[in-house]
């Protein structure tokens, strides 16, 4: 299984997600500029945290224009498996991947921290290493995660069972708890945890690494 993480101008977490994927689940993995069109072979694409464009228009508004993602959007299309996290979240629902959007935290100021989450289900590519109801931990690190789509949205969301991750305690405000969706293929995933963080004994737990080696077969 091969990984191909994609390096935006201000990505900042994609050497963590790198380094999860090749060194500690032992994955064939690779780096995927933003300009280029060629996804190297990767069976899994992971659009990684950080700042993408120093988020001056709107967090992932200018990314969701880079010419690699009309290749993610033609690879996920084709039932490519997609994971975006944090930054990666928002440049998915920014390029239509996924519904709803990103808003500033409620509380309008940026947020770094563990946090309790719930896995609402086991029926994805991302999360066959959990059990539904799990409770799980990893830290976010946001000022936009406040997840919002509208009442049609979300209900459809909630009935077709594509909330994949609840946080316990809502930090941010987020419709429902909500803090990962997949889409109607449920082949693109995004969150706002970092699941890369929280993958080695040594980072505090290991929760997140469930989502790696789930993609990895």
């Amino acid at each position: 299984m091969k990984f191909g993480i994609v390096v935006f101008p201000g990505s900042n977490c994609d050497h963590d997600a790198y380094h999860v994927a090749k060194h500690v689940i032992g994955a064939d993995a690779v780096f995927l500029w933003h300009k280029d069109r060629d996804l190297k072979g990767a069976d899994v694409v992971v659009l990684p945290g950080g700042f993408s464009y120093g988020d001056y228009l709107r967090c992932g508004a200018i990314a969701r224009f880079s010419p690699v993602m009309e290749e993610v959007a033609a690879f996920a299309k084709r039932g490519g498996r997609v994971l975006g996290i944090c930054n990666g979240f928002q440049i998915l629902t920014e390029a239509g991947l996924l519904p709803g959007a990103l808003r500033q935290n409620e509380s309008r100021k940026f947020i770094c921290r563990d946090v309790d989450l719930v896995v609402e289900t086991s029926g994805t590519p991302f999360t066959l290493g959990y059990r539904r109801g799990q409770a799980v931990r990893m830290p976010i690190a946001h000022a936009e995660g406040n997840y919002f789509v509208d009442n049609e949205g979300l209900a459809r969301l909630e009935g077709e069972g594509r909330v994949v991750f609840r946080y316990a305690q809502n930090p941010n405000g987020a419709r429902n708890g909500i803090a990962g969706i997949v889409n109607e293929g449920k082949n693109v995933l995004g969150m706002m945890p970092h699941p890369e963080r929280a993958a080695e004994r040594v980072l505090g737990g290991q929760d997140g690494r469930r989502v790696f080696e789930a993609l990895a077969g």
